[in-house]
C-alpha cells in the first residue's frame, strides 16, 4: 500500500512538473511562432518590390529575416511624415478625390480609413477603459469596452439623455461581440486596463488581474470587516 501511494505521489510530481513546464514553454513557442510567421508574410509581400542594390539578399547567401518589415515601417512613417505638411496633404486630397469617383471603391475605402481613424488616432479615446454592464439580464453582469460618447441619430432617438457606446466581447474571442448604447449611470468603470479585460474575456475567467489590496474599503467591504469584528 505504502509502494503505491509512492508511485500515485510520484506520479503527482512528474504531472505538476509537466504542466508548469507547458505553461512556460507554449505561450513562448506560440508567441514565437506567430512572430515569425508575421515577419515572413511581410517579408513575402515586401522584399519582391525592393531593388535588388538595396535588398541585402542579393549579396547575402541567406535570406535576412525582417528586412522587409523594417523597410515597409520606414515607409509607412516616411508617408505619414510626407503627407504632415501643404504638399502632402494636397497630393493626398487629389488621391481622394479620385477613389471617391469610383462607386465601389469608394464606399470601401471610406469605411475603412474611418475604422482605422478611429481605432488608431491619438485623439480618440476609445477602448481606453474597461467596465461592467447587467447583461443579458438584471442580476448577471458582462464586461465591456467603452467606445465612446453616443452620438448622432440614436442620442436623439434614445429616452436617457446621457448614454454611451460600448463593446461587449465574446468568449474566447474578444475581436467579435455586440455594439450597445447604454445609460452611463449602469455603467461601472474598472479600475483594470482594456489588455487586462481582454486576457480575463479570452482565458473564460481563469486569468483574472490582481486586484490592489491598498485601496479603501468600500461600504459593502467595511461591513463585512465590521461584522468580522463583532
Amino acid at each position: 500500500m505504502t509502494e503505491k501511494l509512492k508511485r500515485l505521489g510520484a506520479g503527482r510530481r512528474l504531472r505538476n512538473y509537466f504542466l508548469t513546464g507547458l505553461i512556460i514553454v507554449a505561450p513562448l513557442a506560440i508567441t514565437a511562432y506567430l512572430t515569425w510567421t508575421f515577419i515572413g508574410w511581410v517579408d513575402s509581400w515586401v522584399k519582391p518590390y525592393i531593388p535588388s542594390i538595396y535588398n541585402p539578399d542579393y549579396y547575402l547567401p541567406f535570406a535576412v529575416p525582417g528586412f522587409g518589415l523594417v523597410t515597409a515601417l520606414f515607409l509607412i512613417t516616411m508617408i505619414g511624415f510626407l503627407t504632415a505638411n501643404l504638399v502632402g496633404r494636397s497630393i493626398l486630397n487629389f488621391g481622394e478625390s479620385l477613389l471617391d469617383r469610383m462607386p465601389l471603391v469608394r464606399s470601401l475605402y471610406k469605411g475603412l480609413k474611418q475604422i482605422f481613424q478611429t481605432v488608431l488616432a491619438e485623439q480618440s479615446g476609445s477602448f481606453k477603459q474597461a467596465a461592467l454592464i447587467e447583461y443579458p439580464r438584471r442580476g448577471l453582469w458582462s464586461i465591456v469596452f467603452i467606445a465612446t460618447d453616443t452620438k448622432g441619430e440614436v442620442d436623439s432617438r434614445l429616452p436617457e439623455q446621457d448614454s454611451i457606446s460600448v463593446f461587449l466581447p465574446t468568449t474566447p474571442n474578444p475581436t467579435s461581440g455586440f455594439l450597445l448604447f447604454v445609460p452611463r449611470k449602469d455603467v461601472i468603470v474598472l479600475d483594470m486596463s482594456v489588455e487586462e479585460a481582454a486576457k480575463m474575456v479570452i482565458s473564460a475567467g481563469l486569468v483574472s488581474p490582481e486586484y490592489p489590496k491598498t485601496l479603501p474599503l468600500t461600504p459593502k467591504s467595511k461591513s463585512k470587516a465590521d461584522r468580522a469584528v463583532r
